[in-house]
């Protein structure tokens, strides 16, 4: 204990006669290039979401809506949050009339020069449904909804920026999506505009 004491007591001193306290943050280069988060934007998107696979049979394409934050990480690459929520009606004689399910996503979006400017995004997703119900039934088919469920994913976005005036700007968007749903994944396609407003 002694000796960290003294180590932190000699720091201190060597700090505070220094010339220039906190010169340290101008001795590497990448500090004056460093561009992460030197841009940051929020966006709105809806679109619809179209069920995939075993899910065709089980609920029917629905309308989303959805919020989010872009920020720059790398030179070509973006970070991206979002937040979405979507109202399943279910196509099969079920006691509740229909499931709400609210998607947290957190990726990041590649602006790959090559195919610009279409823009590549990725990323892990975080699902969490419920069942509109007013009883909680465990035994019943889709009992467990009732009660809340959360489940954990990947998605892949395609993104088609079309319009640009100033801080704003709008486009398109496809994202495919999977759930590792056990015993079986759950997988959805959407498709929908986003507008977006940069912030700095």
């Amino acid at each position: 204990m002694k000796k960290l004491i003294t180590i932190l007591a000699i720091s201190l001193v060597s700090l505070l006669h220094a010339e220039d306290p906190l010169a340290f943050r101008n001795d590497s280069a990448a500090v004056a290039n460093d561009i992460s988060f030197s841009h940051l934007s929020v966006f709105l998107e809806g679109g619809e979401i179209y069920p995939m696979g075993d899910l065709m049979d089980a609920v029917e394409n629905t309308l989303y809506g959805g919020v989010g934050v872009r920020y720059t990480y790398w030179e070509n690459v973006d970070g991206v949050v979002m937040f979405q929520y979507a109202y399943f009606k279910p196509m099969t004689d079920i006691y509740y009339d229909g499931v709400h399910q609210f998607m947290g996503r957190v990726g990041a979006d590649w602006k790959w020069q090559l195919i610009h400017p279409v823009i590549l995004g990725a990323g892990f997703t975080c699902s969490w449904t419920r069942a509109d119900a007013e009883q909680i039934y465990y035994t019943k088919r889709g009992g467990t909804l009732t009660d809340n469920e959360t489940e954990f994913g990947w998605y892949a976005r395609i993104s088609l920026p079309v319009f640009k005036y100033k801080e704003y700007s709008a486009g398109f968007h496809v994202m495919w999506e999977q759930l590792w749903t056990l015993p079986e994944r759950s997988n959805m396609l959407s498709a929908g505009v986003s507008i977006e407003r940069s912030i700095w």
